[in-house]
């Protein structure tokens, strides 16, 4: 609040909810602390941008007077949401009975001995209001919502039982995951067995070389027989002749 010798002013800053492609505005209060009439006007860097209404007025002894600043709608953000432009208060005691329609730039003019308080007011952008959350159904009030994040940064049960639903509502997965654990059932079968085969195999494969080993030690030790036989009957005919 500014507090001069004729009027407080509440705000100094013009706080605007910057929308794009939309007219916003602001009001100003204006408080006189004499007991005369007080004239105000208003001005702005920016004329072509803002609609103040009233612009100039009378303010009654120990009253009070609201003006609205309107912000044409905009096209575009300005860098980094800051606004250079200004406004411009400046008031001046009047005689008493003095009404809006008496009021002329003259008034103001401080070169012909009028006493004028100046007051610059800053423009600010701000962001707009956000609507409140909606309170699920089902909740009490002053209770929280579920699916909220408690004190610790951990999500309560019912995401998790969402997250389950969801999982279970998804039938198609549920039969490709069944197909593939039988696929692999099989296929570790598949395996078993033919590690089986092969060592069956293996066996036999011995059972045949120790059999084979065993026929030819039979057939040298005949063939050893028969040689030693003809050598007893090539001695015995060799004796006679």
């Amino acid at each position: 609040m500014s507090s001069g010798e004729l009027l407080n002013i509440e705000p100094l800053e013009l706080k605007f909810p910057f929308e794009l492609k939309k007219q916003i505005s602001c009001s100003l209060q204006l408080s006189n602390k004499t007991d005369a009439y007080v004239a105000f006007k208003v001005k702005t860097t920016n004329p072509k941008k803002y609609c103040v209404r009233p612009n100039t007025g009378i303010v009654l002894p120990r009253s009070t007077c609201d003006v609205m600043v309107t912000m044409q709608a905009q096209k575009e953000a300005p860098p980094d949401m800051q606004c250079k432009d200004k406004f411009l208060l400046q008031s001046v005691k009047t005689v008493d009975g003095t009404s809006p329609k008496d009021i002329t730039p003259e008034i103001f003019n401080k070169e012909a001995g009028h006493v004028v308080e100046e007051s610059k007011l800053r423009v600010l952008y701000v962001s707009p209001p956000q609507p409140p959350s909606p309170v699920p159904e089902g909740s009490e009030e002053g209770s929280s919502p579920r699916g909220s994040v408690s004190e610790n940064g951990n999500a309560n049960g019912s995401e998790f039982t969402q997250v389950a639903r969801g999982f279970t509502e998804r039938p198609e997965a549920q039969d490709k995951s069944a197909e593939a654990r039988a696929l692999i059932s099989r296929l570790t079968e598949e395996k078993n067995n033919a590690l089986e085969q092969n060592s069956k195999l293996r066996q036999e494969l011995d059972l045949l070389k120790r059999e084979g080993n065993k026929s030819r030690g039979g057939v040298s030790y005949v063939i050893v027989v028969l040689i030693g036989l003809l050598g007893i009957i090539m001695g015995y005919l060799l004796k006679k002749t």
